[in-house]
């Protein structure tokens, strides 16, 4: 079983997530050193992490001679610098969402990984919690039938970085943020090769005074005539809202991520500590997460990451799924500005095709089953389709 030693870029909220997976995941992979772009910052990280350096060069820590393994987990307006650099030092990298700011900036850096040969994975959180997993797990066995619709939800109050606000760096607002997760949720339950052919979205800017938007909702169009619907904002109160629901021709699935967890607790006065993620008061009522990195995927991910890079197998989540997410993005920005629909363009297609959702209809004495239903007395009621005239009829009928 290997060890990795690891280029770990960046300092933020979600290096720490990282690296608090990645020392505790398999036991055996650590960050040897880390980028920051603050030596004070870079210096703090490595005093808590046990990280043996930290530097403001970010060509030196990719570079670095004792690490294999580089997590790309820097501002969007960096990826693509750090991605072609790592992918130059024939070291496997690990690019955090979104993958680019635009799907040609995502397009190059998939090219340049390729053009390596060396391993892409897009660390996509949020379809590695392990309700998402075992959820996929359920729709790819049959149990709710062909997928229809799914919606996806991520909602909160805002970045915790200055960067995060400043669409010249980032490709965009609440989208670029959080739409990313709720697509890449969205195809993981409709699948993989089901082709997303087209989006309607609208866009404002409600609350923070900013040239992108804080709130977004739409409508993605698959081949299969699923129907995926991602709802994002910036200015929800109340902590971070995660939520998706998938409906299937024979069942449903709910799932909360961190709201409604089952744990919930009032605390009188000030408060005091963390409580989780995007948490906006500790005090009153209270939603903590038992285990915050679990909870939000990162154990599973990295697991997969670091398990695919060493059979040689392509992870769950590649570079081209994250090319992707930034392809529907695109679109989105283009219905939102146009108000239609707007195809998503991609420069190859490698799902295959997906055959439309259809059923071989049920039929009671030469009518069409259209709904069943069970009446307060046992009896069953028939709604049924007359195939010649077309009409509709009730009936009912004994049970059984």
């Amino acid at each position: 079983m290997n060890a990795h030693s690891i280029t770990m870029l960046g300092t933020g909220l979600i290096g720490d997530f990282y690296t608090n997976t990645l020392h505790g995941q398999r036991g055996r992979d650590r960050v040897r050193v880390v980028y920051s772009r603050s030596e004070a910052r870079g210096k703090a990280f490595r005093e808590r992490w046990g990280v043996p350096e930290s530097t403001t060069d970010m060509a030196a820590a990719i570079n670095h001679a004792d690490t294999d393994v580089v997590v790309v987990g820097v501002p969007n307006f960096m990826h693509e610098e750090a991605v072609s650099m790592a992918a130059r030092a024939g070291k496997a990298v690990l690019c955090t969402k979104p993958l680019g700011r635009s799907a040609e900036e995502a397009r190059r850096m998939l090219e340049t990984v390729e053009a390596a040969g060396v391993f892409g994975g897009y660390p996509e959180d949020l379809c590695y919690t392990p309700k998402t997993l075992k959820a996929i797990r359920s729709v790819g066995a049959g149990a709710i039938g062909e997928v229809t619709w799914v919606r996806s939800r991520e909602a909160h109050p805002g970045p915790h970085s200055a960067w995060f606000w400043d669409g010249r760096l980032t490709g965009g607002g609440a989208i670029i943020d959080l739409g990313c997760h709720c697509i890449e949720i969205i195809r993981s339950f409709v699948g993989k090769g089901n082709r997303p052919l087209e989006v309607m979205c609208t866009t404002d800017t409600l609350v923070h005074p900013i040239d992108d938007e804080d709130n977004a909702i739409a409508l993605i169009r698959f081949e299969s005539g699923a129907i995926g619907q991602f709802e994002v904002s910036w200015t929800f109160r109340g902590g971070m809202d995660l939520r998706d629901e998938v409906a299937g021709t024979h069942g449903t699935i709910w799932l909360n991520h961190f709201l409604r967890t089952g744990f919930e607790m009032f605390a009188a006065g000030d408060g005091g500590g963390y409580v989780a993620e995007k948490a906006e008061s500790a005090a009153g009522w209270l939603f903590p997460v038992g285990d915050e990195v679990s909870e939000l995927g990162y154990v599973d991910m990295f697991s997969d990451m670091f398990d695919a890079m060493e059979a040689a197998r392509p992870p769950r989540e590649t570079f081209y799924d994250g090319y992707v997410v930034n392809a529907v993005m695109d679109a989105a920005f283009r219905s939102a500005a146009a108000r239609s629909w707007e195809p998503v363009e991609l420069f190859e297609w490698r799902g295959g095709s997906t055959a439309r959702i259809a059923k071989t209809p049920e039929t009671f004495e030469g009518q069409t089953v259209i709904k069943r239903e069970v009446m307060p007395d046992g009896r069953q009621k028939l709604i049924l389709k007359d195939p010649v005239s077309g009409d509709f009829s009730d009936r009912v009928v004994a049970a059984g």
